[in-house]
């Protein structure tokens, strides 16, 4: 066995359990709070997408210099290095394709003409370190890319429409973080269960003769793009609504 074989197998070797390591920490890191979201994520980033990379070069690279050996730890090390550098590659792609129909924009909501406030920083102290008010460019976009999106129409008055939509707020899981009966809204949060990123949801009712209206805009706080997320959670809130309350577009 050549020592050239050798060290490029325990090279490869290495580097792929240092990419697995990596993305488990950033994992564990996060669930365990030891580690901000973000960081965290670099973590993930890094182990899975550049130590991914890395290690299935490395491995095939290790493969073939190891190709004319009998079976021995150079050779086995050589196909554990490509079938995690595989696996790491695989875990990005699973994770980046779904994103990819997706536009890069991260603040949607059901009113374009008029979207929902949030809180003022005031009540909500979260706020403070960011601009709420709505992008102007991300407008066409999300009229081209979520169509479907429109304003809830509720067959109920505006009271009863508050209590509800506060209810299946909380059913689904969602904090509250300021209410405002009189002005018919409320925001909340909603946390991400892997990377524990926080997006912001604010949600506004209006009376109207046949009934009430509700408006929805969600929000995350980290990133451009957010893969989609909080068109689906406005979505699944607007259906929940109205498996609750009888309520259609």
């Amino acid at each position: 066995m050549s020592n050239e074989s050798s060290a490029a197998a325990s090279f490869a070797y290495y580097a792929g359990i240092a990419g697995v390591s990596l993305a488990l920490l950033g994992i564990l890191g996060i669930q365990v709070g030891l580690l901000p979201p973000l960081t965290g994520f670099y973590l993930f980033s890094l182990g899975t997408l550049v130590g991914g990379l890395f290690t299935l070069v490395m491995g095939a690279i290790a493969l073939f210099t190891t190709r004319n050996l009998s079976a021995g730890q150079a050779k086995k090390r050589a196909r554990i290095a490509t079938g995690l550098g595989v696996v790491l590659m695989g875990i990005v792609l699973t994770a980046g394709m779904p994103g990819r129909e997706f536009p890069p924009i991260n603040d949607i909501t059901t009113n374009l003409e008029d979207p929902p406030e949030f809180a003022p920083a005031s009540r909500v102290p979260d706020y403070a370190d960011f601009d709420m008010n709505y992008p102007a460019d991300f407008i066409p976009i999300v009229r081209e890319a979520y169509p479907e999106l429109e304003t809830i129409k509720v067959p109920l008055r505006a009271g009863r429409t508050y209590a509800k939509a506060l209810e299946t707020a909380r059913n689904l899981g969602w904090e509250i973080t300021d209410e405002n009966r009189a002005g018919g809204s409320f925001d909340a949060t909603d946390t991400t269960q892997i990377f524990r990123f926080v997006d912001d949801i604010t949600v506004r009712v209006r009376g109207q003769s046949s009934g009430s209206a509700i408006d929805i805009r969600s929000r995350s706080r980290v990133g451009r793009g957010d893969l989609g997320a909080n068109a689906l959670r406005i979505q699944a809130y607007a259906e929940a609504l109205a498996g609750d309350s009888g309520a259609a577009h």
